[in-house]
């Protein structure tokens, strides 16, 4: 297989080229090669490496209804992202090994990207009970209990020294019992866990932040030298704020917030508080999410419009450069993870995203490859959707006008 005519990123700036594709590698990139093999055209697309996603809720094992393995990476096929990390509110949760195994399994038969789950850090992410984490050590590159806050502080304090222990990342729902979701729910959390993890040394990452004082107490950090601390934001928290807000495709946790806030999450993602960008996709049915606003759960999807917000709204406008683009979705994700680092290089894998950055085009409902559509982008135009997706130097998406393949 051979990718012609496309744009790689050479010295931040766009350079065409051709790569040639063998097996589940990368053979060679040349300005020109010729071949007999089968030839993917890249005439006005970027070439990159595949995206990286550490925030992705997958739904199964347990909530198939809302989102599938096969579904739930087939959506981030579509949207450029080869390597996904699955969130563990599940049923039956990763919280020891033989429950993971299960997940694992299905992971193996369904999955079309590169999937690695994280392990709990409390049973059933109770926030009661400590999670088989000797068990889980040697088998996931970090734990969570995302989509709640750990506020039981002696076994957070536990966990964060077993995290040390085995080398594991915490990824932290940063939500205190006071304020729940309101900014200083967030933002007092975050100090807190700032503060423990100074003391400890562990590895520490602060998912989807979203408030001023957060991002000043992340700053601070590391201005003390603390680069074990670090934080993602999320493209609806960068993009949107309250006021835009309509209906249950709107509503996530944390919440949109003032446009204060979406600034400084803006700023906070330009001057490196923040290393990554992550989706938090998280799927659910029409039926849950067309209840009223104050019923309905929380959460929208993101995998398949991730890499076309940010480079609309932060590339194509030169807010940002390409290099940066590639340090928030590839380079920074597998360092603080310790995912397997891709770039375009011969003899690497060919886990490669072909992104059209010159047609401008409609995110529509009827397109979307997840079981959820619950995205506040649908109907909003972007450059960069994924004309080609391959991992392991397979095809896995590929954009068919009128429709997906």
């Amino acid at each position: 297989m051979i990718i012609k005519n496309g744009w790689v990123i050479e010295h931040n700036t766009l350079t065409k080229k051709d790569i040639l594709i063998e097996g589940n590698r990368i053979q060679k990139i040349e300005n020109f090669i010729q071949s007999e093999e089968e030839v993917l055209d890249a005439t006005g697309c970027l070439v990159m490496p595949g995206a990286m996603d550490v925030h992705v809720h997958l739904r199964e094992p347990g909530y198939d209804y809302k989102e599938t393995i096969k579904s739930g990476t087939m959506s981030a096929a579509k949207g450029g992202i080869t390597t996904v990390m699955s969130m563990p509110n599940l049923n039956p949760c990763p919280d020891c090994k033989v429950h993971l195994d299960f997940q694992k399994n299905l992971i193996q038969k369904d999955a079309v990207v590169h999937v690695y789950p994280y392990g709990a850090v409390t049973v059933h992410e109770d926030g009661k009970i400590l999670a088989n984490i000797e068990e889980l050590k040697n088998e996931v590159l970090a734990i969570t209990d995302d989509g709640c806050g750990v506020n039981n502080i002696d076994l957070l304090i536990e966990v964060m020294k077993l995290a040390k222990k085995y080398d594991l990342v915490i990824a932290s729902h940063a939500e205190d019992t006071v304020n729940g979701k309101l900014p200083e729910g967030e933002y007092r959390a975050v100090r807190r866990e700032i503060a423990l993890a100074k003391k400890i040394g562990c590895r520490y990452h602060f998912c989807h932040m979203s408030t001023k004082e957060s991002f000043d107490a992340i700053r601070k950090a590391h201005q003390e030298g603390y680069t074990n601390i670090t934080c993602e934001v999320s493209p609806h928290h960068l993009l949107l704020n309250e006021t835009m807000i309509t209906n249950g495709n709107w509503k996530m946790n944390p919440p949109l917030r003032s446009e204060e806030h979406r600034l400084a999450t803006v700023e906070a993602l330009l001057d490196g508080t923040a290393c990554m960008i992550a989706s938090d996709h998280a799927p659910h049915s029409e039926a849950e999410k067309s209840q009223e606003y104050g019923k309905c759960p929380n959460g929208i999807i993101g995998l398949e419009t991730m890499l076309p917000a940010i480079y609309t709204h932060f590339i194509k406008t030169k807010k940002a450069s390409y290099q940066d683009f590639i340090r928030w979705f590839v380079t920074s994700p597998a360092e603080v993870f310790r995912l397997p680092a891709t770039c375009l290089k011969a003899g690497n894998i060919a886990d490669i995203a072909v992104l059209d950055i010159t047609n401008k085009k409609v995110y529509t409902k009827e397109e979307i490859l997840s079981l959820g559509k619950n995205s506040p982008f649908i109907g909003q135009e972007f450059y960069g959707f994924a004309k080609y997706t391959l991992v392991d130097g397979q095809m896995v998406y590929q954009y068919a006008s009128g429709g997906n393949q």
